[in-house]
Parts: C-alpha cells; sequence; structure tokens
C-alpha cells in the first residue's frame, strides 16, 4: 500500500469536525444572525471543498484510514478503543453529494429567514441544529467502526429532533414525538446489535470486525446481521419498517423536510450498503432483501397515489424509491452495487429539490395540497423547476432517473433469477406509477385553474413555517402572492442543475460508481487502509 500524505488525517477529519466548530461559534453569536449565516455558509462550503479533494484523492489514489486513539487490545494494530475514520470512492461520493445538498438548502433557508423577516423566529436554534446535523451525516459516511456509526446516528437524531420541531406547533410536536421513539427503538436495536458484535467478535472497527466475521459460525453471523439490518432499515424507511415516514417529514418547514427527505434516509441505505459488503459478504440475507426491495417499491408508490397533499405524496415516493436501491444491493453483483449507488446519488438530489420547490409553492399560492393549488403554469420558473425533477423522479429519459432505472434493471437481468425478474417487473410498475403521480401533481396544480380545485378558493396566508395551518384564508385576501425571493429560486435552480449533471455526464460518473463497486466488493481495498498489510 501506497503510504498516504501526512495532512491526510487532517483532511479527512475536516467534515466532521467544522460543522461541530461552527455549531459551537453561532451559538455564541446567537444575537447576530447575520454572523450566524456567514459561519453556517462558510463552514459547510469548507466542508463541501474537502468532499471533493478526497474524491479525487480516492479516485486516483485509493482508499485512507485514520485512527485517533487505538488503546486496547495491542494484539491488533488500531486497538478496540481507536475511532477509526476511513474514506474510500463510496464514502467520498456520499461526502460530495450530502454536502451539495446541505449547502443548498442552508442558503435556500437563509433566503427564506430574510425574506419573511424572521427575526422573532428561532433561527439561533436552527443554524447550530443544522450544522451539528451536518456533522452527523459526514461522521456516518466516516465511520469506520460500529460504535462510531451509531454515534453520528444519535447527532442525527437529537438534531433533527430539533430541527422537526421549530416553531413548536402541537402538530410538529406530535411528529417529533413519533419521529423520535422509532428512533430510539432503532437505536436501542443498533445497540442491542453493537453489544451482540462486540460478545462475538471482540472488536467494533468494520475491518477487524470483518476478518473475525470470517471465523464464526453462519446461524451467528446471519442472527447478528439481520439485527443490524433492522436497525439500519429503519432510518432507511425500508418496508415494514417504513411507516412512521410520512407523519413524520412533512410537517416541517420547506427546508428541514428537503434536506431530510434527501439524506436522513440515504445514512441507512449507506449503511446497509457498508454492512452487506464489508461484514456479511455472500448474500445470505439477499431473499429477504430482495423481497423487502419489492414490498417497499410497490407499498411506497400506492400510498402516493392515495395522497392529496404534495409534502405527503413526496413522502411516500421517497419510501417508493429506497425500494430500488436495496434491490441493486441485493443483488450481490458489481452491476447491482453501481446502479444502486448511482441511484443514490441521483435520489438524493431529485427528491430534496422537489421539496424545495414544494417549498416555493406553499410560498406562491399558500398550500400545498391539491384540493387547493391550480393555476401554478403562470409562474414559468416555478413551473420549470418542478417539471424537470418530476420527470427525472418519473425516469422519463434521458435524465438520471431513466439512466438509473435502467442500470438496476440490467443488473437485475443478469442475475437472471426468478426473484429477480420479480424485481424487474416491479421496479417498471413503480416507475409507470410514479410517472402517474408526477403527472397528476402537473394537471392539478400547474394545469389545472385555481377555480376549478375543489378548494380552490382557500389557502393560508403567508409561508407555512409561521402560520396556524388550521387557518384558511380567502386567496385575493393574502398578502404574499406572487413573489418568489431570489434567495430561494437560486438555491432550487442549482439543485436542478447538479440533478442535470448526472444525467450529462453520466457516462464518467457510471465508471465512478463501476470502480466505487469494484472497490467495496473486495473487502481486502478497504481492510488493508485500516489495518496495513494485506489486511487479512
Amino acid at each position: 500500500m501506497t503510504p498516504q500524505p501526512s495532512w491526510i488525517p487532517v483532511l479527512i477529519t475536516l467534515p466532521t469536525l467544522v460543522p461541530i466548530l461552527a455549531a459551537a461559534l453561532t451559538l455564541l453569536g446567537g444575537r447576530s444572525p447575520r454572523f450566524q449565516r456567514s459561519i453556517a455558509v462558510g463552514a459547510i462550503s469548507v466542508v463541501f471543498i474537502a468532499s471533493c479533494i478526497l474524491l479525487y484523492l480516492t479516485n486516483a489514489r485509493g482508499t485512507f484510514a485514520v485512527t485517533i486513539g487505538g488503546w486496547g487490545d495491542k494484539g491488533f494494530p488500531n486497538g478496540p478503543l481507536g475511532i477509526t475514520l476511513v474514506v474510500d470512492q463510496l464514502a467520498a461520493l456520499m461526502l460530495v453529494v450530502s454536502t451539495i445538498v446541505l449547502l443548498c438548502v442552508v442558503v435556500y433557508a437563509v433566503g427564506q429567514g430574510i425574506r419573511d423577516g424572521t427575526s422573532q423566529q428561532p433561527v439561533s436554534i436552527f443554524l447550530p441544529s443544522y450544522l451539528i446535523l451536518t456533522a452527523g451525516v459526514c461522521n456516518a459516511f466516516l465511520a469506520g467502526d460500529l460504535f462510531n456509526l451509531y454515534v453520528s446516528f444519535e447527532v442525527l437524531l437529537a438534531a433533527s429532533f430539533v430541527l422537526l420541531t421549530l416553531g413548536a406547533s402541537p402538530e410538529r410536536v406530535r411528529a417529533g414525538a413519533s419521529y423520535v421513539m422509532v428512533s430510539m427503538v432503532s437505536s436501542l436495536i443498533f445497540l442491542s446489535g453493537i453489544a451482540f458484535a462486540y460478545a462475538t467478535t471482540g472488536t467494533l472497527n468494520l475491518a477487524e470486525m470483518a476478518a473475525r466475521l470470517d471465523n464464526v459460525p453462519d446461524g451467528t453471523r446471519n442472527a447478528l446481521f439481520a439485527v443490524l439490518l433492522v436497525a439500519f432499515g429503519i432510518k432507511a424507511a425500508v418496508f415494514p419498517l417504513s411507516t412512521w415516514l410520512p407523519d413524520s417529514y412533512p410537517t416541517a418547514p420547506a427546508p428541514v423536510t428537503a434536506v431530510f427527505a434527501g439524506l436522513l434516509t440515504k445514512v441507512g441505505v449507506y449503511a446497509i450498503i457498508r454492512a452487506h459488503t464489508l461484514l456479511f459478504p455472500g448474500g445470505s440475507m439477499d431473499t429477504v432483501l430482495l423481497i423487502a426491495g419489492l414490498l417497499t417499491m410497490l407499498i411506497g408508490i400506492f400510498g402516493a397515489i392515495a395522497q392529496s397533499d404534495i409534502k405527503r405524496l413526496l413522502s411516500f415516493t421517497l419510501v417508493s424509491h429506497i425500494g430500488y436501491m436495496v434491490f441493486g444491493i441485493a443483488l450481490s453483483s458489481r452491476f447491482g452495487l453501481s446502479a444502486a449507488i448511482y441511484y443514490v446519488a441521483h435520489h438524493i438530489l431529485v427528491q430534496t429539490t422537489l421539496f424545495l420547490v414544494v417549498g416555493l409553492i406553499e410560498r406562491q399560492a399558500g398550500s400545498s395540497s391539491l384540493r387547493r393549488l391550480g393555476g401554478l403554469i403562470s409562474t414559468p420558473v416555478l413551473a420549470g423547476l418542478f417539471l424537470i425533477p418530476a420527470l427525472n423522479l418519473g425516469g422519463i429519459p434521458p435524465f438520471s432517473g431513466f439512466i438509473g432505472k435502467v442500470a438496476l434493471l440490467e443488473a437485475g437481468a443478469q442475475d437472471g433469477s426468478v426473484l429477480a425478474w420479480v424485481l424487474v417487473a416491479g421496479s417498471v410498475v413503480t416507475s409507470l406509477l410514479t410517472l402517474y403521480v408526477m403527472a397528476r401533481v402537473w394537471t392539478k396544480g400547474f394545469w389545472r385553474a385555481r377555480a376549478d380545485a375543489p378548494e380552490g378558493e382557500l389557502a393560508d396566508q403567508g409561508p407555512s413555517a409561521l402560520i396556524d395551518e388550521s387557518a384558511d384564508i380567502a386567496f385575493d385576501d393574502r398578502a404574499d402572492v406572487g413573489r418568489m425571493p431570489i434567495g430561494m429560486v437560486i438555491p432550487t435552480a442549482v439543485m436542478v442543475g447538479a440533478g442535470l449533471v448526472l444525467t450529462l455526464w453520466a457516462g464518467p460518473i457510471i465508471g465512478f460508481t463501476d470502480r466505487a463497486a469494484t472497490d467495496i466488493a473486495d473487502r481486502g481495498i478497504y481492510m488493508e487502509a485500516v489495518l496495513g498489510g494485506d489486511g487479512r
């Protein structure tokens, strides 16, 4: 293995440390919103730049690892009590995509706050919590041991509860309590899995655990894998562990819903990929995952069809499309993994964009309910911002949604098993139904005259983040119609552009995901980077 430069360890820790330090600064500067905004945007920009450098380095030179501590059992190079951070091509790609989302959403939130004049709103809480959330997301992708991954999940839970309940309306508090209860159950199961793993292997370091699990009986390995899959499946919203999501996300402010929908479930998907390829190779649970993937696709999209509120509708499509990623992972082939990684990147960008657009729709029309919307085509910018990611999510060629789905279908066809062909058929059906759902939003929200909507005369006054949502005020009486803040439109447009990059450079990006899939399928690369030698 080529020795890594001395500055690499510092670079790997930046995505975790910078947001934490920035959160402390924003707390100290809570009396100055401008100072808070500058620190938050600057810190996430630094993390984005560091992530891009890590992406370039991992593509050029391979996997890097840094161990902080290393106390304990001297029989192993890193010891059971050290904190290990590892960045390979998969982790670096997730960091880059995530920081694009985090940066655009914080700019969107700042733009919304400036436009709304929210000097009395809890901005002093929002930005520190958002930065802590950023640190948790980044650390989850870099974690090289199970306990560090668990800590990342807990950091995410603490920050997300604060963000979900901003404004403290009864609906948000109820949704936040539900989210916390489900997350705590997931954490307890994960903690049980950590205890089980340590009792079985004597370490929580992922590389060491991978080596020791080879000598564990199959029954014990499968039981441990099942416990971790349940914990990660709740985070990823895999059916039947997904029922909490549609009731939790739609009640939050638009920027919070957007970043949650785009990122948090993907942290769970990433953990499933890492456990499946590094700790439990061999596909012992693939049949279970394939069935769960199929049910997640179909139940999610049928739930979306039944919704009349765009935010709830998108929450169900979010659940549905997690099934595509589980499908690719469960195929246990390089093509399946590559397609799943590409689809994760595509879906993070597109799903976040759509929720940001819904925030603009709420501002423009006073509601996100299809029973009250209509005539939004009169705002061409808004129509364009919605139409492109909607077609992308629906899988219309030549967008990245189409490319990702075709890659998954090809991987399923190459597998050739009966269950894989059932998943292929389910994927096609889900894609067509997703297109139908997006077309329904377009025809009812944009194309139909508002006067033809069943409740078209009613709308909420002002942005949804600031109002009592039970209030219905006549459309003509609203004071905030027709103005879209440039600070919200620009980051949304950037997100639309980021989604198009996956289409325009699909060839090189799929080449990158192919190499990332090859690397994670070869456990020796990861283990060598952490343990040294041949890693075994």
